[in-house]
């Protein structure tokens, strides 16, 4: 830079202005989540928008994920045939295997939903009174029935919905939509996590992982108090001028080593710009999750200052200002250890009304907002969770104190806003709520709608690897459900 003189900046190493400067390794860390190892080509304007592959409206998504396994015997799946099997075994059924069909063969007793399901709005859905609130937004929502996924555990089953893979290291859904369309933001990450204050869901930062993807796309977790991301706010006493100085000094020094380092030049050219992203945030971030300017009239409809619905409330404000604000992609988890997540092997009784009153205010609220401010239009929203459960039994003990096991064919999703036929559904589990009755939905059959609706094709959406071409659909490739598509 001019203003050094020359003896200081042959005194001065890239090293040691790391380990002396305000940012520190903090800025170092925060860069590293940020971005990594980026091929060159990739490097220059790596976030900059992209135009969609398909004709749709959405611009931004919305994914929440109810870590555990939701029941979709009390949620959303109706079946009352369920009552005249009330203490009884089921018979062995076609077209499932592994647990689940070992779980048919062993003793077990059908145990129905314990709360009454009601027709909702014009489409006549029948919901669970455990939502009444979502209920009254029964037409903006399309729903999928019977989804597989590959596996019958929680680790796994995650991964699979959030990634396409049941094991860890592929890229996640978020990952692969900023890499297909950008980011219209770019002082504010293109993919941002809202955790659950109380845990992560099964697999942590895997769920959100770029995978094989630059490490750019991978999301960025924010929290939605105090510091929104960590090593981000300058030490005491340090101004915005001071931290720009020395940015330029370290991109600088970057650029300098990055002369003398053919082979690491993409790398260097990744950080450069991390760094700078990094800078921005520290202005746009902590505004993000100031809600100070929201109305008194804002914070009753999502709840905030509710016992049960102000941690998930915050949650889904915080989705709807980064959508304002036009982020790409965010990811919201519900469900904490233990019994705050919807894994209910035992106390449904108890613990299904407790899930349901945590999220039914503050989803509404969401849907509602966004339909208001006139961008759910153009924002796609999803309700996930990793797998079903079975309709009848398990654990011992007590009758009222038991719960249900897993299920990988029963999944439940819906979707609204964005190009998404509200009132319509597609898929059918059989009278029991197990299984698919007809047509298997497969995981990838989803991620392939998803894919399709914020304007991407999944046969299209492709990344080499190594010389192998990747998508999230796997190579075996999926069917869009057009169904649910206006």
């Amino acid at each position: 830079m001019s203003m050094m003189p020359n003896g200081a900046r042959r005194a001065l190493s890239r090293r040691h202005f790391l380990g002396h400067s305000f940012n520190g390794l903090g800025m170092i860390a925060l860069a590293d989540m940020l971005a990594d190892d980026l091929k060159a080509s990739e490097t220059s304007g790596i976030m900059t928008p992209r135009p969609h592959q398909l004709p749709r409206k959405a611009k931004h998504c919305i994914f929440m994920f109810m870590q555990g396994g939701v029941s979709q015997i009390d949620t959303f799946d109706y079946k009352p045939q369920l009552e005249k099997y009330v203490g009884r075994q089921l018979p062995v059924l076609p077209g499932v295997s592994g647990e689940i069909a070992a779980f048919l063969k062993n003793h077990h007793a059908v145990f129905p939903t314990l709360w009454p399901f009601r027709k909702a709005g014009q489409s006549g859905r029948p919901i669970s009174s455990l939502f009444p609130r979502i209920s009254a937004c029964a037409d903006d929502l399309a729903f999928i029935f019977g989804i597989k996924v590959d596996d019958n555990n929680h680790g796994p089953a995650t991964f699979h919905i959030n990634t396409g893979d049941v094991f860890p290291g592929a890229a996640s859904v978020g990952s692969w939509i900023t890499y297909g369309l950008g980011s219209p933001n770019q002082d504010l990450p293109g993919y941002v996590v809202i955790q659950d204050p109380k845990g992560a869901p099964n697999g942590g930062p895997d769920s959100w992982s770029s995978g094989y993807l630059p490490a750019a796309y991978q999301g960025t977790p924010i929290r939605a108090t105090g510091t929104p991301i960590l090593y981000m706010d300058p030490p005491a006493g340090v101004d915005r001028q001071v931290m720009r100085t020395e940015f330029d000094l370290l991109k600088w020094l970057n650029q300098q080593h990055k002369s003398q380092r053919i082979d690491i030049a993409s790398e260097l050219d990744a950080r450069i710009s991390a760094y700078e992203l990094a800078f921005r945030m520290q202005t746009k971030a902590p505004e993000v999750v100031d809600l100070s300017t929201e109305s008194a009239a804002t914070r009753e409809l999502y709840g905030l200052d509710g016992q049960s619905t102000a941690t998930f409330g915050r949650q889904c404000l915080l989705a709807r200002r980064l959508v304002e604000r036009g982020v790409r992609f965010t990811m919201l988890t519900h469900g904490g250890p233990g019994t705050g997540r919807w894994d209910d092997h035992g106390d449904t009784r108890a613990r299904m009304p407790r899930h349901a009153a945590e999220v039914d205010q503050p989803v509404a609220a969401l849907l509602q907002d966004l339909k208001q401010r006139g961008l759910l239009g153009e924002t796609l929203v999803v309700w996930a969770s990793e797998m079903g459960r079975t309709p009848f039994l398990s654990g011992g003990g007590e009758y009222e104190k038991l719960g249900r096991d897993h299920n990988q064919y029963g999944l439940v999703m819906w979707m609204a806003g964005g190009d998404v036929k509200g009132g319509s559904s597609v898929g059918e589990t059989d009278e029991f709520g197990i299984a698919a009755l007809d047509r298997t939905i497969h995981a990838r059959d989803v991620h392939a709608t998803i894919l399709n609706l914020m304007g991407l094709d999944s046969e299209r959406l492709t990344y080499v690897q190594s010389d192998v071409s990747r998508r999230l659909t796997t190579e075996t490739g999926a069917d869009v459900l057009t169904e649910i598509i206006a």
